[in-house]
């Protein structure tokens, strides 16, 4: 397979090589425009090079900056006290996780479009405005999910002073903190939603005990109950509206 790949990416190298040589010389997007306040203003060549290269950690951003890692640590415990092993399976959990935090993310998302992209693109602002004001409905959702004593020790590892207001506090020491406290978030909703599927499993193990059926596995007999249980309870809507309102500031 290999070899049948190798001539057709040197055939596609030597059809792209020379549009790419014909094209525009590639030093016109190193120019930049000086402003009235002292500031400079990069080419669009350049602009788009940064954006391109931001995108290489927005995967990274989807993980730590919002709601994603709390749901996927809440239906991978789900999973597990279920014992249904990969059922779901990965690739589902991961796309229920995202939808939802698409869901959950819409209204920062708008604000981010309304406060920064969409003057940046009617050319009403600079790109670092932009940042700077796409950034604020950002800061609001991480400081609505984050622990003060999550805060306190990232300012305390990175020596920095006490923030007056919430507005002061930078964005290495609120990442980490944020982070920090979705994580102890999940795993505090995971154990709520252990405890009962942990009760049945141990009145199943205790009446085969009792039985003395002890060479059959209680995994066997409780996964009918637990998904049972699960069922009637209608337990995928509790859990999303509860995931969903618990980002609810």
């Amino acid at each position: 397979m290999k070899a049948r790949l190798f001539p057709l990416s040197l055939l596609l190298i030597c059809i792209l090589l020379p549009a790419v040589s014909s094209a525009a010389p590639g030093l016109n997007a190193l120019t930049t425009t000086p402003n009235a306040d002292g500031s400079q203003t990069y080419s669009l060549s350049i602009q788009i090079l940064f954006l391109m290269t931001a995108l290489t950690l927005l995967p990274g951003a989807l993980l730590m900056m919002t709601s994603f890692a709390r749901i996927v640590i809440v239906l991978a415990i789900l999973r597990q006290a279920l014992g249904t092993q990969n059922t779901p399976s990965n690739q589902i959990m991961v796309g229920l996780a995202l939808f939802l935090t698409l869901f959950i993310m819409m209204p920062v998302f708008q604000q981010v479009y309304d406060q920064g992209v969409q003057p940046y693109m009617e050319e009403q602002i600079t790109a670092s405005q932009a940042l700077e004001q796409a950034s604020v409905p950002m800061r609001e959702f991480m400081l609505g999910q984050t622990r003060e004593s999550d805060l306190a020790l990232f300012a305390r590892i990175g020596r920095f002073e006490e923030f007056e207001t919430p507005e002061n506090v930078p964005f290495t020491v609120l990442l980490p903190a944020f982070a920090t406290s979705e994580l102890k978030t999940g795993f505090q909703i995971g154990f709520l939603i252990f405890i009962p599927f942990l009760v049945i499993d141990l009145v199943v193990a205790s009446v085969l005990m009792s039985m003395g059926m002890m060479m059959l596995s209680p995994l066997i007999i409780s996964l009918p109950f637990k998904i049972m249980l699960f069922v009637l309870i209608d337990g995928w809507a509790l859990l999303f509206g509860t995931l969903a309102s618990s980002f609810l500031v």
